[in-house]
């Protein structure tokens, strides 16, 4: 292309429309709202139809019968611990689980006030293992440790919000 060619080419060009802060937000709430869409909401009701098989089988009470004494370090009932596993694989499938155990009557709000902290401590733990670690080149023999840090983490916050959390 030749000089005059550019020249004029550079002064036809448009210049770029600056957003208002309204376009900003609208295009902020859709990227938003396709996230809750593809992301979020798929893994709730994925856990929540888990919890309900679970239910309807029996593994469930089975479980909490299992996990019992160890939940009840922090006054939760045995089936909490799915709560905690669902967390390790999605925090939105960890909120589904929980979700779903108190629409079933297992969990109240005291209980999940106690499970809050620690399902945002462990959140998705197994999906950013290799995802951030692995990407960021961590050697794969200190996984298992930061792993279990996560989990001692979540455990010292839910004995904190025991101690806090009013009874429901």
């Amino acid at each position: 292309m030749s000089e005059v060619q550019q020249a004029a080419t550079a002064a036809v060009a448009v210049p770029e429309k600056k957003l208002s802060i309204m376009d900003v937000f609208v295009k902020g709430a859709l990227k938003g709202w396709d996230i809750g869409l593809k992301n979020i909401i798929p893994n709730v009701i994925m856990a929540f139809v888990c919890i309900q098989i679970l239910t309807v089988t029996g593994a469930l009470e089975a479980c909490g019968r299992i996990f019992a004494p160890v939940m009840a370090i922090w006054g939760l009932p045995g089936q909490a611990i799915m709560v905690l596993m669902g967390a390790l694989m999605s925090m939105g499938g960890a909120v589904g689980v929980a979700m779903a155990l108190v629409s079933n009557g297992v969990l109240n709000g005291q209980h999940v006030a106690i499970l809050m902290p620690a399902i945002y401590l462990m959140g998705s733990k197994i999906q950013y293992l290799g995802r951030l670690l692995g990407t960021a080149g961590v050697p794969t023999k200190y996984w298992g440790v930061l792993l279990a840090l996560s989990i001692i983490n979540a455990g010292i916050a839910m004995f904190i919000m025991k101690l806090i959390a009013p009874a429901a």
